[in-house]
Order: C-alpha cells, then structure tokens, then sequence
C-alpha cells in the first residue's frame, strides 16, 4: 500500500558551531576543569530534576488518601488470585527478558547498532507483544484491543499487535461437563439429548460444543467459559488498573492521555466478554430489532436458551449456513449473491440508531448466508453504541467518501473529533485525498474448508483479510489527523473497521456495487425507525 501521505515541509539542515578559547599551557589541567564543571552541572541538573519531581508530588499529597483507599480496595476486590498472577508475570518478564538479552547478544555481535525494536527493551512493541501472549487470556484479549484502536495507542504498537492471536488449546470435556453441572444445577442428560465433546471451536476464553436438546430435539450450540478465566481476567486488570493510577499519580501529564479512563473502559470490555448473560441480551435486543422493523425474514441471530443459560453457559440456536465469502457455497443458496449482501448491509445500517448496540465485529466467522437464504448475524460478545452526533459526522464521511469530496470528508472528520485548535481544511482535505486513493491495494484470500458435524455436513469457510493493510490504511488516516490535532472517539474505530468489512465482502460478492451510493441500501437515519422496547427475559418453556 501506499505510504502515508503527509504534508510536505521544506527542511533546512542548520549546523551549530561552538568557538572554544584556547587553553593556555600554565593553565589547570583541562581536562579535570571538564570533568569538573560537567560533573557539577550533572549533579544540578539531576537535583533539579529531583526537586521538580518532589514538588509535584508534593502538589498531589492530597489525593494520597484517595489513591491508598483505590489500591486497597482493587487489592480486596482481587483476592488470592492476585499473588499467584504476580507469580505468573514475574516468570514471563523473565522468559521474555530472557530473549530479548539472548537477541541483543546475537545483534551485538553481528552489528554495531540496535535495531529500534531492541533498544527500548521489554516495552517495545515486539517484546510486549510477546510478554502479553506468555501472560494468556488477559493479556491476549488486551493485545487484540490494542490493535483494533488506532485512535488511542501508538501506531508501532497497533502494528505489532495485528500479531496477537487469541487461539488456544481446548479444555478438556470432562473440565467443561463440571461447570456446565455447577451452572446448570440439574443431570446434563436431563437438559441435553446429546454433546459432541469434541469442541467446533476453542479460544482464550471459552470453547464452543455443538449439541441437542432433550424432549424439543432442536440443535444448539453451547458457549462455556473456560475454568478460573474470570478469576484471571479480574485480577490481571485490577493489576493494570492499579498500575495506571499509581503512574498517573506521580506523573501528572499522563492524564492528557486519559489512561486510566481508556483502561477502565478495556475493563469494562473485556469483562462484559466473558459475562455470557450480556451477550445473550445483545442478542435479543438484536432479534427485538429485527422484528420491530419488519427483518425476520431477510435476517437471524440465533435463539437464546435462557434455561440452560448462565453467566459462564450460553445455550443458543445453531444456524446452519456459510460465511459470505465461500462462494461456491453462496451460489447453491441463491441465485443473486449481490441481493444477498445489500439485504447484510440494510440490516447492519439500520441496526446502528434502530438498536441498543450494533454487532462490532462482523468477520467472515460471524456474518452468514443461511440456508433458508436469510443473512445470519453470529457472536455478539463485541458490540458498539453510537450517539446520533457521530454518526451524523459519520454520515458526512461516508457520502463524501463515495463522492470522492475530500473537502467535505475533512470538514465530517473535524466534526467528529476533539481537537483544541482550528484545523487548515484543505491542507487536511489534500492529505485525505492521496491516502484514500490507496483503497483499492487492499487484499482478499479466501480460504475454504469443511467441518461435518454429528448430524450434517456443513460447510464453512474464512476470509483473510490482511489485517495489517486494513489497519494501516485506518492508521494513516489517524496518523494525518492527529498531525491537524484531531482525535477520535474508539466507536469510529469501530465502524470503520466494519466497513472494511463490508469493503472486503463488496469485492467478492459484487464487484460492481457501491455500497454508499446504490439505492438499494438505506443509511440508517434516513429511515424512520423507533427503538426496542426495554429488554425483558423470555423463559424458555
């Protein structure tokens, strides 16, 4: 892809030269005159350092108590656990230093530089990203929101980061069959007719079995959180949380940085992931959007058991279809595949003002074509929630984009950003225009395979989207941003990175379509929509 475009500036190379008088040969020793003064200066400039230092900390002495009172408190909310976690890090800071210490050796050797990668050590993006993937599930999940929020991490960091996968080995049945007991509270041969102990899929979090029901016969799948993972999860952000305060504490400028606050809401995320209950609210407020516009038939997400459902168990539906790059598969579904991805996206815009919160991760895993021809919406662990003055700027984006009004595009990103200074519009709409010209370099592989499950055959399929190439056309519109003093709320992260999506889908299904200018496809507040009633629980009967 293109480099990013940024705005060029005239450099002058300006040499300093320093006249030194010339010792005379009866003078003291120059040399211990240097030493002299540079070793005096040194110790000023260090005990002034130190006394800036203590003044700041002594402006702060008042909110002591408040930070001893938030660090007790999160110590108690942690428990045990945190002990044995410290434990944990303290072994991976060491097999990762290790190998840092082991590749600074081998570069030494063989060159007279560090490579940028190495010289900042364990909190390089590299180094970290390998110290997060020791560290597991937490820290997996952390390194996968790091790179999917370019508005608020470094650019090297979100880079590095595309590299931190969330697999992991399945859990044992047996493991799974004792918490499906303990949450369920009945025999599992009185509530299932049948589990296929092999899992269909396994994640740092939790793995997913496919299975019947007892008496309906109806087939589901079953999403269990691994065993001590919400202990893990708890105690490792509590850790981070208490860091970030304690950081904030004695550097007062980080607050700009808001790092507490992007650290609670990473908090909040994550644990919402693995709070199944919340994922099965999403899912029915998604399936109440879907009836009170008139989409059942165009659309699905899965049912929600809530009988043999809990905060750690998610019995749902199983839909039976292919995602919406396999092709071959799609054309033995319907005979018009372009149909078929407008009908995906009028039900993912409308979702955006229509429903409580829009499914934020839709991946060719997640969005299928069914095999009744409806589009089936899977795995609404992420989610977003968009105010309507975002997505007014974000309307003006995207009709400026289609139009190729880079004018307008600038004017819409201004709007929905917080910046502190007035912004050169066409400087800034000029920028815009040569990064968005490297669109059309992105990349798709599809990759096509098939699973049999107990029952049936089912086809399914992956699209590789190359990560990096979506993230670094994201990131370079970030990058020219921020240089204008603009920055983004994470739910424009969000959006885009679903319309990337779509772009990527668009490509495959309908080379021809325009997504932002057929009339076929409605943006979502230009259709009169009233939101769903408030959520209530359906008792499965």
């Amino acid at each position: 892809m293109a480099a990013t475009a940024m705005r060029g500036v005239a450099c002058t190379r300006i040499t300093l030269v320093q006249h030194r008088p010339q010792l005379k040969m009866n003078s003291v020793c120059p040399r211990r005159i240097i030493r002299s003064r540079t070793s005096r200066s040194s110790i000023l400039a260090r005990y002034s350092r130190t006394e800036e230092f203590s003044t700041r900390i002594q402006d702060r002495i008042g909110e002591l108590p408040k930070l001893v009172e938030d660090i007790i408190q999160t110590s108690i909310n942690t428990g045990p656990r945190g002990a044995l976690r410290l434990a944990q890090g303290i072994q991976a800071v060491i097999g990762v230093g290790g190998e840092w210490l082991a590749d600074v050796s081998k570069t030494i050797n063989s060159s007279s530089t560090l490579p940028n990668e190495m010289q900042f050590g364990l909190i390089s993006p590299l180094y970290l990203r390998k110290l997060f993937e020791r560290m597991g599930a937490t820290y997996i999940k952390l390194g996968q929101f790091i790179a999917s929020a370019p508005t608020l991490f470094p650019a090297e960091y979100v880079e590095e980061f595309q590299n931190c996968f969330d697999r992991a080995p399945a859990v044992p049945f047996k493991e799974i069959e004792v918490i499906l007991r303990e949450d369920l509270g009945k025999p599992l041969d009185s509530v299932y007719e049948y589990i296929d102990p092999v899992p269909i899929a396994s994640a740092s979090i939790a793995q997913v079995h496919a299975a019947r029901l007892k008496g309906s016969k109806e087939d589901v799948v079953i999403k269990i959180l691994k065993p001590g993972i919400e202990d893990v999860l708890v105690a490792d952000l509590n850790f981070i949380y208490v860091v970030a305060r304690i950081l904030e504490f004695l550097n007062p400028e980080l607050r700009r940085t808001s790092l507490v606050g992007i650290i609670k809401d990473i908090k909040e995320s994550m644990l919402e992931e693995v709070d199944f209950q919340k994922e099965a609210a999403n899912i029915d407020a998604f399936r109440r959007y879907l009836e009170n516009v008139g989409l059942t038939r165009q659309a699905a997400a899965p049912k929600v058991y809530w009988s043999c459902s809990t905060k750690r168990v998610l019995t749902m539906e199983r839909l039976y279809g292919v995602p919406l790059t396999d092709l071959n598969s799609i054309k033995s579904f319907t005979s018009d595949p372009e149909m078929s991805l407008v009908t995906a996206l009028n039900v993912w815009f409308g979702s955006l003002l229509a429903c409580e919160t829009f499914h934020a991760d839709v991946h060719a895993g997640n969005l299928w074509l069914l095999r009744d021809g409806r589009i089936g919406f899977l795995d609404f662990g992420i989610v977003g929630r968009i105010s309507p003055k975002t997505w007014a700027a974000m309307e003006t984006f995207l009709a400026s984009f289609s139009s190729e009004q880079y004018d307008a595009m600038a004017v819409a990103l201004i709007d929905m950003g917080a910046t502190e200074k007035s912004v050169d519009v066409k400087a800034f709409a000029k920028d815009l225009e040569k990064i968005f010209s490297s669109i059309k370099d992105l990349d798709t592989e599809i990759i096509v395979a098939t699973a049999r499950g107990p029952n049936a055959a089912a086809v399914s399929a992956n699209v590789i989207i190359d990560e990096r190439q979506m993230n670094a056309l994201f990131l370079d519109v970030v990058r020219v941003s921020e240089s204008y003093g603009l920055r983004f709320p994470r739910e424009f992260a969000l959006l885009m990175k679903q319309l990337l999506y779509f772009d990527r889908y668009t490509r495959l299904l309908a080379p021809t379509l325009n997504m932002l200018q057929d009339q076929r496809i409605t943006i979502a507040s230009n259709r009169r929509v009233r939101r769903p009633p408030p959520f209530e629980k359906v008792t499965d009967i």
